[in-house]
């Protein structure tokens, strides 16, 4: 079953008129489709990347919700120049220039570009022999936006440099992630361990891409850290001496015995959030939450579990694990609160044994996979990267 997603971002009185539009000439044709309204106020400044945001919010919120595990996005080829010529103007490194990747693993769901190797003259002409007429967005060609001032003058680079960009990005993709295969271990809880000497041991371009992919995996941010400070991380991990411990991209990088360890940055980590009956909802940019319960008590709170956490636990015995890892990891865990009592600890299970039937899901599922599917689809005799995707839940009844 295919459902056509429509985004209206409400940025032009025009707007709505254009989705019920769109929704019309879908039904025409017996397409399913649904149109998603960006609500609230909308930012004075940083439009086009606030829009951007919120439509990938509203389209990956509805594939949740609905149990759909592929996106499909229309960016084509003339997107696809664009993106590389802007970041050829930013001075991107090389997996900037390598463009949009035409799969991309977040969170339970794919993102797929099937449309781009072709040109946009090419859909165009598919529209016209179909007799179907289109909406042209008057922000496109808009000068105050970068990229609509790139359309006016065509971009040095084009999707032909994004392929070779892309396909060097898929040779480095693979190496890392078969090394990932190797020496890292993933912990449901939510930390990524490796051991030290390994760093240290592996082809530079490995190791800073290891790195990098680990950052994002356990702080779950949508952009890699600066390249100065990643390399000045990674200069220092792989010294002889090591270091004492760093933050960075929402991270904690410690030793322990004899590995290395990245956790979650206590201050970085997401407020608590109150659960809602019979919901998935998403946490700290890592973490997928769900209570069931059919009891009348009071909802459920997600958090860090802290030092009071740490001290309930060790008041019901069941600091066993958590006595065997840093503090920093620990301090840094998911758990769960109900009328100010905790409950459950990710990586730990129930604490304590109080009644009431309920049953809370918790599921590790970082934006970035540590080890994903290389940038280009595999092509022919070249065999699949190793892939490291979390699929752990730790469910917790009875509570």
């Amino acid at each position: 079953m295919v459902t056509a997603l429509i985004v209206d971002h409400g940025l032009r009185p025009e707007s709505g008129t254009e989705a019920r539009e769109v929704a019309t000439w879908l039904a025409r044709r017996g397409i399913r489709h649904c149109i998603l309204v960006w609500q609230g106020p909308k930012p004075a400044a940083g439009v086009q990347a606030a829009a951007r945001d919120a439509r990938y919010a509203l389209l990956t919120g509805w594939c949740r919700t609905a149990g759909a595990l592929h996106l499909l996005l229309g960016h084509h080829g003339d997107d696809q120049a664009e993106t590389v010529a802007l970041r050829a103007a930013r001075r991107s490194g090389p997996d900037g220039l390598a463009g949009m990747a035409p799969v991309r693993e977040i969170a339970g769901l794919r993102l797929l570009r099937p449309l781009l190797c072709v040109p946009k003259r090419r859909l165009l002409a598919t529209l016209r022999a179909a007799g179907q007429p289109w909406i042209e967005d008057p922000s496109n060609f808009a000068p105050r936006f970068a990229r609509a001032r790139l359309r006016q003058s065509p971009p040095g680079l084009s999707a032909a440099d994004a392929k070779a960009h892309a396909e060097a990005r898929a040779t480095l993709d693979r190496r890392t992630a078969a090394w990932l295969a190797a020496v890292a271990r993933i912990d449901p809880a939510g930390y990524v361990r490796w051991p030290r000497k390994a760093l240290a041991e592996a082809p530079p371009e490995i190791a800073r891409r290891a790195l990098q992919q680990a950052l994002a995996t356990v702080g779950g941010g949508a952009y890699p850290p600066r390249s100065a400070r990643l390399d000045r991380l990674l200069e220092e991990l792989r010294a002889a001496s090591g270091c004492a411990g760093r933050t960075l991209a929402g991270c904690r990088i410690v030793p322990w015995r004899d590995d290395l360890l990245i956790c979650r940055e206590l201050a970085a980590i997401a407020p608590p959030l109150r659960l809602a009956r019979n919901l998935w909802q998403h946490w700290d940019r890592r973490f997928l939450v769900r209570w069931q319960a059919s009891d009348a008590g009071g909802e459920p709170v997600v958090r860090a579990l802290g030092a009071d956490g740490w001290r309930a636990c060790k008041a019901h015995g069941s600091c066993s694990i958590l006595g065997s890892l840093p503090s920093v990891v620990c301090a840094g865990l998911p758990s769960v609160w109900r009328d100010e009592r905790l409950v459950a600890v990710a990586g730990l299970g129930p604490v304590g044994s109080a009644p009431g039937g309920a049953v809370i899901t918790l599921r590790f599922r970082p934006g970035q996979p540590l080890a994903g599917p290389p940038f280009v689809a595999i092509r022919a005799g070249l065999r699949p990267a190793p892939y490291l995707r979390i699929a752990h839940d730790d469910t917790f009844a009875s509570i």
